[in-house]
């Protein structure tokens, strides 16, 4: 049986985050059951294709997914179990936004088969979650955390941010302290990307926020790596963190480079040698699914370049790093045949470090990550 994750997009939200350029939609919660019903229909199209593969991780990510309800949850699991080949041990994550779960939601996402509960905090001061643009203060995200281990979850990841606009290095620390006392065993921790077409952006063009230093932010993830580490954190890829044997399975699927079929509004898949990505809008794929075909928008055939410097960029981002045999089974030459120059270059700029079984970001590789991702794209 192949591997897979299988990742399900749930485009709604009660309010957009105003640095939020993600495929979501607030005002649309009406949708949510007819577009439910459409998602049971679209599991049933690749019933066929996914014989044969096994699937590791679900993760049901958005907007907020934890507008729906249990029922809704139970329904949509329920058709995934019918329907693909499961594997008994299946990470199963929801991503969720505080405000929005009580615990009888909690206890009904268990009892679908949940096993991971992600929370979008951002950060632990009111003043900053009201200049983000959420829906929830630092008391509701406490109280969602003692209602989710109380009703059984012990898999839980947190979503923090740095580098936001009147942010100080104070306020970060203390974020990081209270979520690991909060004994908290996932942490991922983002800096804030100031995206074209946000209301953080236009903001930004009229001069009313200013992005953080450079100097400052660079600070702030320094002090990340170093205080999650002194606490039991293993750092395993850039943004994220995790005690042992709570790292995220899915999320490695995608930094290994491996298969993954992205269901629903704007979903991306990556099956043998192609990628498709589905209509983005809500309106668009109820369309598609009513009238009977798959809701693909684009499908792209990846050459063997492409698949090469995918696993290269993507597999760099992992503290681990990438392993020379598993390259090399994978594409029949090792990734010194094909990138001999530009690794011994990087490797003299000290960006990154390699032996006859691995190739890893250095300290400065880390701090420079998107200078050697841009040198493992091959022409």
């Amino acid at each position: 049986m192949i591997p897979i994750g299988l990742y399900i997009h749930i485009p709604f939200c009660e309010r957009k985050c105003y640095y939020c350029d993600f495929n979501s939609y607030s005002g649309e919660n009406t949708k949510i059951q007819a577009y439910l019903e459409a998602l049971l229909k679209e599991i049933a199209f690749y019933k066929d294709e996914l014989k044969g593969h096994n699937i590791k991780t679900i993760f049901i990510g958005g907007g907020t997914p934890s507008l729906m309800d249990g029922r809704q949850v139970d329904e949509l699991m329920n058709n995934i179990y019918r329907n693909y080949s499961l594997d008994n041990r299946a990470e199963i994550t929801i991503e969720s936004n505080p405000g929005t779960l009580n615990i009888d939601k909690l206890q009904e996402y268990r009892k679908a088969g949940v096993n991971r509960l992600s929370v979008g905090l951002q950060a632990c001061q009111d003043h900053l979650l009201k200049k983000l643009g959420r829906i929830h203060n630092y008391k509701e995200f406490i109280n969602n955390i003692e209602i989710a281990k109380k009703v059984g979850f012990s898999n839980i990841n947190v979503d923090l941010m740095f580098g936001l606009p009147g942010q100080t290095l104070d306020e970060w620390k203390l974020s990081l302290d209270e979520i690991v006392n909060l004994d908290i065993p996932h942490i991922s921790a983002y800096s804030l990307i100031w995206e074209e077409g946000t209301p953080f952006y236009k903001a930004y063009q009229e001069q009313q926020l200013m992005p953080l230093e450079e100097e400052l932010e660079l600070k702030m993830f320094h002090f990340t790596m170093e205080y999650l580490k002194e606490n039991k954190y293993h750092h395993y890829e850039i943004s994220n963190y995790a005690k042992r044997n709570f790292e995220c399975q899915h999320n490695h699927i995608y930094w290994k480079n491996q298969f993954y079929l992205g269901l629903g509004a704007g979903g991306h898949s990556y099956l043998q040698n192609r990628r498709f990505y589905n209509e983005g809008s809500i309106d668009g794929y109820l369309r598609m699914i009513k009238e009977g075909r798959a809701p693909v928008e684009e499908n792209i055939k990846l050459t063997r370049k492409d698949e090469i410097s995918e696993t290269m960029f993507l597999g760099l981002r992992l503290m681990e790093g990438i392993s020379i045999e598993t390259f090399s089974n994978r594409f029949g030459e090792s990734p010194f045949s094909i990138y001999g120059d530009k690794l011994e270059k990087l490797k003299r700029q000290e960006l990154i470090t390699y032996n006859q079984e691995k190739i890893q970001l250095t300290p400065k590789g880390i701090d420079l990550a998107n200078l050697v991702f841009t040198e493992m794209l091959l022409d």
